[in-house]
């Protein structure tokens, strides 16, 4: 299995799962736990975050080496999680600074929405990971300063 892509994809599901207890904590009444553990989640996404990225600019993103038969279906599933994704991270940061400018009645109603985006959105990730070294032998790379710069 890929160093990188493995390390990246533990470091989005611990986010789900942070955010699972973090959910739990909160119905209990538990505010200081519920915020810590939701903070984790949060430093959680940015470290795969901050390994995806590095890991693109750098080694590049691998190609899907499955069948051709079903690459289509590959493409469409993993634009549907960049999608995802991205409206994850948006409703996540939001999320985030409600609750830290104390707008918590707010906080209230986009968190769960949140929660939900996240969840799929880290499934989502999972499966990918799972099609392109797991089930499948990935395809080849290209950095994108190779991509770009021809280096």
């Amino acid at each position: 299995m890929p160093f990188l892509p493995t390390i990246s994809t533990f470091f989005i599901a611990l986010s789900a799962i942070l955010v699972a207890i973090g959910w739990v904590l909160i119905t209990k009444g538990k505010k200081k736990a519920h915020k810590k553990v939701m903070l984790s989640a949060a430093v959680s996404a940015i470290l795969f975050f901050i390994i995806y990225v590095s890991r693109t600019i750098f080694v590049g993103n691998t190609s899907f080496g499955g069948p051709d038969n079903i690459e289509i279906y590959y493409t469409i599933f993993l634009v549907f999680h960049i999608i995802l994704a991205t409206t994850g991270a948006v409703f996540g940061i939001v999320t985030i600074t409600l609750a830290l400018k104390r707008n918590i009645a707010k906080h209230r109603k986009i968190g769960p929405v949140t929660s939900v985006i996240w969840f799929f959105t880290a499934i989502t990730g999972v499966m990918v990971y799972l099609l392109l070294y797991v089930i499948y032998d990935g395809g080849g790379t290209t950095s994108m300063l190779k991509a770009i710069f021809g280096f």
